[in-house]
């Protein structure tokens, strides 16, 4: 559906990125993840047109587009800011695309109503003035003047950034749900790691104009590629040379040398170590109560390491409280020294 064929983008003597290549299959809800200035929006802003690689293609259904005006891709933009007209109504910001179509009224009205609909906007709201509408509600007239054109691909660059948490959470799940029944082709932008495992069906990390992992939540996540995408999502414990080698001495193929990580939800406390697993005697010396689960902070001697327990409500630590703390060596994630990732 999309394929990017080693993207290079400079602005003057700086390159922001450095040969992208990325596919994306038709229907597929790909998010760009990283931090700040990693390239992420860069790679979107290529992929729509308001930025022109200095080498490289951007290829949509066998179409090189690489130099195609933005207005001929035909693909739907939201934007962080939501970039929608203040003073018009909401009705006439969605329809705004379809009359640069130069489409009859009544066809207008028919996709304009028919899109707010499917976004849980009323008629009432319609009529409103954008600036009338709340953050959520301003957010759903973007995505509806985004898809009432009816574009091949939407790109979505931080949508849900300027909303509260609560609320950015039931969004996510409503813009997941709406991907899923136009089974657009979607391309998100995020800093947020909880938002690109929840959403996508693959995504790539990104890291200072690199890509370092292009998987599927699962994979980024349980088997990250390389040592800063194994930082950079989620939490983790990187453990200390006295831990690994008595995982080594108890038969682990592991390297003392090397950067040994796991996940804080793979360590378990005060439970029957299996063959091959490894037990350490620590001290809880701090807890944080989730409800659905709690983070236990566990002094081991040689360092801290942190393990998350689901909440059966029965089974609570005490701070001071004595503990054991199985390690399975299955679990980790190791990386030679180093090598931190495409970006080093």
């Amino acid at each position: 559906m999309i394929k990017l064929n080693d993207i290079v983008v400079k602005f003057g003597d700086f390159t922001a990125l450095h040969n992208i290549n990325v596919h994306v299959k038709e229907g597929e809800f790909f998010t760009f993840l990283g931090p700040s200035g990693c390239g992420k929006t860069t790679t979107l802003r290529t992929i729509t047109g308001f930025i022109e690689p200095v080498s490289g293609s951007v290829v949509v259904k066998d179409r090189d587009i690489t130099h195609v005006p933005i207005e001929d891709r035909n693909i739907g933009i939201v934007f962080q800011s939501y970039a929608l007209f203040p003073t018009m109504t909401v009705y006439d910001n969605i329809a705004f695309g379809l009359k640069i179509k130069k489409m009859k009224k009544p066809e207008i009205d028919k996709k304009v109503r028919e899109i707010a609909r499917k976004v849980d906007l009323s008629d009432e709201q319609l009529m409103k003035a954008v600036s009338q509408l709340s953050g959520g509600q301003q957010q759903r007239v973007a995505i509806a003047r985004a898809l009432v054109t009816e574009p091949a691909i939407i790109c979505m660059d931080e949508p849900l950034s300027n909303l509260d948490a609560k609320l950015r959470v039931q969004l996510r799940n409503e813009l997941k749900q709406m991907q899923k029944e136009f089974g657009i082709t979607t391309i998100y932008v995020t800093h947020d790691q909880e938002e690109a495992l929840t959403l996508s069906d693959r995504i790539a990390v990104f890291n200072k104009g690199y890509i370092e992992q292009i998987g599927t939540p699962n994979e980024v996540y349980n088997f990250s590629k390389t040592e800063f995408v194994c930082n950079f999502i989620g939490d983790i414990n990187r453990l200390s040379g006295p831990v690994v080698r008595q995982m080594i001495d108890a038969g682990a193929e592991l390297k003392e040398t090397w950067h040994n990580y796991i996940r804080l939800e793979r360590m378990h406390v005060n439970v029957e170590a299996q063959p091959g697993q490894t037990v350490v005697s620590g001290t809880v010396t701090r807890r944080e109560y989730y409800g659905l689960y709690i983070k236990y902070y566990i002094d081991i001697g040689c360092q801290t390491v942190k393990v998350i327990e689901k909440n059966d409500g029965v089974r609570i630590y005490e701070e001071g409280q004595q503990v054991s703390v199985v390690i399975d060596p299955r679990d980790v994630m190791a990386y030679p020294p180093g090598e931190k990732g495409a970006a080093s």
